[in-house]
């Protein structure tokens, strides 16, 4: 049984925790947040992750999982010490350290025997060098340490399967031992192990976020170019994703992508691009095609409506940045119903787990209990997030409580034929050979 100390108790960090405890190790996930931690002592999830809530209750009374708010308490005895904390944006749009550096200095402070200090946060290139060196300022005595990168590849909705079933996990160091024994921590999950120095761990984080988010904005510009000409985008990425070369995944036309990951590691990248005199023209476009999806959005609906959304009562059916997560961080139904209610129309919205972050994120907006109540006496539903609830909505029910039957499918969820037939003013993206 190896001890493990996990900074931070976020979707990474409490995934993470939860999960090493499950493969039978002894873990104490730390976090500064009191009332987070409080929560977590009595089973009160800060987050809602498929399956987190069971985990972190069986292994809790198993006693191999236990919380804490204090740095002595978690390092004791402890091998490793993964750091998890948030790096958010900074105002030009590289990551914010400032938690990692918090938790490098709190670490060195208080760790009393040697120590494998892994980050498992998204951190820019360099910043296992730079975490060492707090590291070793920061300690009141020398004590032997390392740094790892240990970047993650959780994706909302499923980060425990991620976390237990994962495609490859990538250790980088300068220190071949330490790297070893990071490695022999992921060896129950059978998957291959990547072993690199620490830079080109940091980088294989962001190049591959990056890729899958440029996957997604050509598809996107795509689905423009299939209403253009009157193909159908569903068909077309189906049919490129039969070749092995190119994959299915993340071929989605939609809304586009946003959550914590995507928007904050291209800006990330670009922003280290920049930096070192280079131009990041692909990763660039990428963003404005993904950011620009939303802003079609209110045109589209307003088209469907006759040109003018004053007064109009609009509804959006999901609120989440994507299913089976209460995420809304850069959510798409946020610029959504703010360009919306800048155009005049009154907007309802539903989600099924994440009304409650939703609801100071979108103050004008009327949270409503289910979908049907969103839709009754409604002129236009936009459906944002592809929950499975909405593709299973009694849609003679949605048409007929509805003022106007308009439906903008943010998400092609519906059949365009199957919606035309029943009486719906239909609208898909990028499905040219179905919509007006």
């Amino acid at each position: 049984m190896k001890q493990i100390c996990v900074v931070g108790v976020g979707y990474v960090g409490l995934v993470t925790a939860a999960c090493f405890a499950d493969l039978g190790n002894r873990v104490v996930a730390l976090d500064v947040d009191d009332k987070r931690v409080e929560n977590l002592k009595k089973g009160i999830m800060p987050i809602y992750e498929p399956g987190l809530e069971e985990l972190v209750k069986r292994n809790t009374k198993a006693g191999r999982l236990s919380f804490t708010t204090s740095y002595a308490d978690a390092l004791k005895g402890a091998e490793y010490a993964f750091i998890a904390v948030g790096t958010p944006s900074g105002v030009d749009g590289n990551a914010d350290l400032k938690y990692v550096e918090s938790a490098a200095k709190s670490i060195a402070e208080n760790m009393t025997a040697p120590l494998v200090i892994i980050n498992k946060s998204t951190v820019p290139i360099g910043t296992g060098d730079w975490v060492a060196d707090i590291v070793k300022k920061a300690q009141p005595k020398p004590m032997d340490f390392a740094v790892v990168s240990c970047p993650e590849f959780l994706r909302e909705g499923s980060a425990i399967g991620d976390f237990m079933s994962p495609h490859r996990n990538v250790i980088g160091s300068l220190d071949r031992d330490a790297a070893d024994k990071v490695a022999q921590l992921h060896l129950p999950l059978r998957a291959p192990i990547v072993i690199t120095d620490l830079r080109t761990a940091e980088m294989i984080k962001y190049a591959s976020n990056a890729f899958l988010a440029a996957k997604i904005s050509f598809i996107n510009e795509l689905a423009d170019m299939c209403e253009a000409v009157g193909a159908d985008v569903k068909e077309v990425a189906a049919g490129m994703g039969y070749d092995a070369r190119i994959g299915r995944h993340f071929l989605d036309a939609g809304l586009g992508w946003g959550g914590s990951c995507f928007p904050k590691d291209v800006q990330a990248l670009a922003y280290m691009a920049k930096e070192r005199g280079l131009e990041p023209r692909i990763l660039n476009e990428v963003m404005n095609i993904n950011y620009g999806r939303r802003k079609e959005v209110t045109n589209h609906v307003k088209h469907m409506l006759g040109g003018d959304l004053t007064g109009k009562i609009i509804g959006l059916f999901g609120l989440a940045f994507k299913p089976n997560t209460d995420d809304m961080r850069d959510a798409p139904s946020i610029d959504i119903a703010a360009d919306l209610i800048a155009a005049g129309a009154k907007v309802r919205g539903y989600d099924p787990v994440s009304m409650e972050v939703a609801r100071p994120m979108l103050p004008e907006v009327d949270l409503c209990k289910d979908p049907y109540e969103v839709a009754k006496d409604a002129d236009a539903v936009i459906v944002v997030t592809e929950w499975n609830e909405f593709k299973q909505v009694d849609l003679e029910k949605i048409k007929d409580s509805m003022k106007s039957p308009v439906v903008y499918d943010g998400r092609n969820i519906y059949d365009p034929t199957v919606m035309r037939e029943m009486g719906f003013n239909y609208r898909a993206i990028g499905r040219g050979n179905h919509n007006n």
